[in-house]
């Protein structure tokens, strides 16, 4: 029996210092199923409805299902891959749903301390996108930063290796080589987020690296993430008629980013802080009118509590929070970028999460988000052809999440 927890001790370093165990995934991940040879099934998933204060008018929601299945092949060799069905939409139907891998790789593991993976696969950055099963986080939404400028579920195929540093207890590390972005399909308001490929037969002219520090101290964990990697996956003459910086890592966006989290007695508290440059954004504009701003810059902070530790002996969770973000899309804009205030944004978002398991979360919380003013000269259709634009705006949401 001795033997058996040192071997499954060991392999858990494989995963992560302090990683939760909470799917089936994260035993395979961790080697902690005991067949030499297995396949595991697991999953998440989550449903909302949505109030808007403004116009009055609610909306139900699936947001999305995940189906994962991995299987063991030996103690070095394990598969990985997750389908997602996003707004119960299926392939054929209207805009706005898909059905896309959210992985499919490799994990070969060299020792006790490091691994290699190869394939479609998620890279560390940030807080959401490596862990974003809906029963780890606040709220019905991501985080709003986790979405709009860290484009979070971000996956793009290529190889990474991660591993735990023994010198210093605690501290991991991870570094990746993959296809770069898209820069035709950067929009305002989304970022980078339309310019990558998530497997979809992309372009590897263009290519990226990306790190990622994390450390583990007592009950804090911290990280400090970059990427950088062209944009202009064309061929040369392309590049040449659109005027855009050609090679591997030519047309560069570069993002990087800050985050800490703390866990203890119940209380859970997170901050985070990312930044993104693109020095060739008025290239970029002048190829493909998307009025693409040099940087970006957003932060958020939220704090939480779990009242339910007042009680003794109940694994139940009923947590309130309370989070801040801020979102700074025009935060400088090339000669030929136009000023919109509405991508200056700030979110209040609060409410309660009630788990009365690991697996479960029902939630229910409120958003208020406040913009800056329209610019007129980016306003197609005015109001009364379109509904009125509001600075101020509150959400009500209910919903569920799982995972197993």
């Amino acid at each position: 029996m001795k033997k058996i927890l040192l071997i499954a001790g060991a392999l858990l370093s494989i995963f992560t210092a302090n990683a939760q165990i909470l799917t089936k995934e994260d035993s395979l991940a961790a080697g902690l199923l005991a067949s030499s040879s297995a396949t595991a099934i697991s999953g998440y998933g989550s449903v909302k409805y949505k109030y808007a204060e403004k116009t009055k008018q609610g909306e139900a929601n699936v947001d999305r299902v995940i189906l994962f299945i991995g299987h063991k092949f030996s103690k070095k060799i394990s598969f990985f891959s997750e389908l997602e069905v996003e707004d119960a939409k299926v392939a054929g139907g209207e805009a706005g749903g898909e059905i896309a891998l959210e992985q499919a790789f490799l994990k070969f593991n060299i020792n006790n301390n490091h691994y290699i993976t190869t394939g479609l696969f998620i890279p560390r950055i940030g807080i959401i996108n490596e862990n974003h099963l809906p029963t780890t986080f606040n709220g019905n939404d991501r985080p709003f930063v986790e979405r709009y400028i860290i484009p979070s579920t971000w996956r793009e195929i290529g190889i990474g290796l991660y591993g735990n540093i023994t010198q210093i207890p605690g501290l991991n590390y991870s570094v990746t080589l993959m296809n770069g972005l898209n820069a035709a399909g950067f929009t305002s308001g989304d970022g980078i987020r339309g310019g990558r490929y998530e497997g979809r037969e992309a372009n590897a002219t263009a290519m990226a690296v990306s790190g990622a520090l994390l450390y583990y101290l007592k009950n804090f964990r911290f990280q400090a993430a970059g990427y950088y990697g062209g944009s202009a996956g064309l061929t040369k003459k392309e590049a040449d008629s659109l005027q855009l910086s050609y090679g591997a890592f030519g047309t560069p966006v570069a993002l990087t980013e800050f985050d800490g989290q703390y866990h203890n007695k119940g209380w859970s508290v997170k901050a985070l802080f990312t930044t993104i440059k693109i020095a060739d954004a008025k290239a970029i504009n002048r190829a493909y009118a998307s009025n693409t701003p040099e940087t970006m810059m957003a932060y958020y902070g939220e704090v939480g509590y779990n009242v339910l530790k007042l009680l003794k002996n109940t694994d139940k969770n009923l947590t309130v929070f309370g989070r801040y973000e801020n979102l700074n899309m025009n935060y400088k804009l090339p000669d030929n970028g136009i000023f919109d205030g509405t991508l200056n944004q700030q979110y209040i978002v609060g409410g309660i999460t009630f788990q009365p398991l690991k697996g479960v979360s029902v939630k229910a919380d409120y958003v208020f988000k406040q913009t800056g003013d329209q610019n007129p000269a980016l306003v197609v259709s005015p109001f009364p052809s379109a509904q009125p634009y509001h600075k101020k705006q509150g959400f009500f949401s209910l919903g569920v999440g799982y995972s197993f």
